[in-house]
């Protein structure tokens, strides 16, 4: 006789995934941390063995704000070399490790981070595997002048962008910039995609991670943690 899994909501695969990233913190070592729903969830995780980091470098400040309310130090980028992980989810990745992110309009910080990780783990429940990028409105954090000059080269390519909003005003990152969100492109290379939007004036960041794609994604699943290798 089969059993068949028990359906699990996707706050409890998020909580599944965030505790099956720990197997990838390097004790002894500074880790680096991501921002979001599902990286709220391993920095819970992530507390349970604080005594064994050095701390952690974050790409946000909600996620600096969760880390030292547990009692994990924060370090600056500036004072750190290198990393040897960087944990963080995504709002979509692709079959080959290439994601969307900045969901959570922190993506330039998340790529500097990840910039000076050795391994970028993705964690993510299965409805963010996608066969190709697009589908998710594609964040990009502009500086505000240009937001209307980016918005129109968008257009040139078949994509639409709108401003985010918080709270009836434009929503200002941490890197006090705005973000557009575009709707109707397929992303079919995002190496390529990823090297041109960021040549444009006044974009600080697209969020297509490519160039700093994920080496592992633990996908949470109703079987459970699926670990996907690139």
């Amino acid at each position: 006789m089969t059993t068949t899994p028990t359906p699990q909501t996707q706050d409890e695969l998020k909580t599944l995934v965030g505790q099956a990233a720990l197997q990838y913190v390097v004790r002894g070592e500074i880790v680096g941390v991501g921002t979001g729903s599902t990286v709220n969830k391993f920095i819970d995780a992530l507390a349970t063995i604080k005594g064994d980091i050095k701390g952690a470098v974050s790409s946000s400040v909600a996620s600096t704000e969760r880390l030292k309310a547990l009692g994990i130090p924060v370090f600056d980028a500036n004072e750190v070399e290198s990393l040897a992980v960087y944990i963080d989810g995504a709002d979509e990745i692709d079959g080959s490790g290439y994601m969307v992110k900045g969901g959570g309009a922190a993506l330039t910080r998340e790529k500097i981070v990840a910039a000076l990780a050795s391994r970028f783990v993705c964690i993510a429940d299965e409805s963010k595997l996608v066969p190709a990028l697009g589908g998710f409105p594609l964040p990009v954090e502009v500086i505000p002048m240009a937001a209307q000059h980016v918005t129109r080269r968008f257009a040139a390519m078949g994509g639409s962008a709108s401003l985010r909003q918080k709270d009836g005003q434009p929503l200002v990152t941490d890197n006090g910039q705005h973000i557009l969100d575009v709707t109707g492109l397929s992303i079919t290379d995002p190496l390529a995609f990823e090297s041109e939007i960021n040549q444009w004036p006044g974009v600080v960041t697209v969020g297509v991670f490519a160039h700093q794609k994920a080496s592992v994604c633990l996908l949470g699943t109703a079987h459970g943690v699926k670990t996907l290798a690139y």
